[in-house]
């Protein structure tokens, strides 16, 4: 599995804004991006008050933030985008529900990970259960009806004791139903858009590839 090697703050930067990759790190005085919110790289300071808002860059940096949000690559984010087109209604809005349907957003969304990297990790060291079944493939997609639960031996971990303690499920969305005693789940239905709190513009993204 592709894995993203250097600074995940270098992404905030790049993007202008925090993207939340590192968890509760993000919320305190040590966030990077607090100290230097400039885009990365020998004239990132300058960099800020020369950028051209074309629209093909606009298109690019949409479609860079989505990407990075969701922690996926260039390929298979071009995939996930061929599928969206494939489905009945809007492909921008089917590209976002298939984004968060991954096993790592989900896992994420249920407050059962601090960041969507450490969701993917948890996930590849085989802590979840989908269906009763062990699935460690972050990029899994969920459907309606499907059970996720943290596996019988991982919830003796301390890390997942200290997570069931401090799980808040009120904070879990509409289209998630979290049980946070047995530290488990079910997929209600697929998100709507209204249902997706990432500051994204996926019809940017629709006109990025469409160009």
């Amino acid at each position: 599995m592709a894995r993203y090697k250097d600074s995940v703050c270098k992404l905030c930067r790049r993007e202008g804004e925090k993207l939340f990759l590192k968890g509760d790190r993000c919320f305190s005085p040590k966030c990077a991006f607090e100290k230097r919110s400039y885009p990365p790289g020998l004239h990132g300071r300058q960099a800020q008050f020369r950028r051209k808002e074309s629209d093909y860059r606009l298109q690019l940096r949409a479609k860079q933030k989505a990407r990075r949000v969701y922690g996926v690559f260039e390929r298979q984010f071009r995939r996930y985008f061929n599928q969206a087109q494939g489905q009945k209604g809007l492909t921008g809005e089917n590209l976002l529900s298939i984004l968060e349907t991954r096993l790592d957003n989900v896992v994420y969304r249920l407050g059962l990970a601090s960041s969507r990297a450490q969701a993917r990790q948890l996930i590849s060291h085989g802590h979840f259960d989908v269906n009763g079944r062990k699935t460690n493939i972050p990029s899994y997609l969920v459907k309606p009806e499907d059970a996720i639960a943290v596996r019988e031996k991982s919830k003796k971990n301390t890390f997942f004791k200290s997570f069931a303690e401090s799980v808040d499920g009120s904070r879990v969305p509409e289209w998630l139903e979290l049980n946070p005693s047995e530290l488990s789940a079910r997929v209600v239905a697929i998100p709507a858009r209204e249902h997706i709190d990432a500051t994204l513009d996926e019809q940017l993204i629709v006109e990025y590839y469409s160009r």
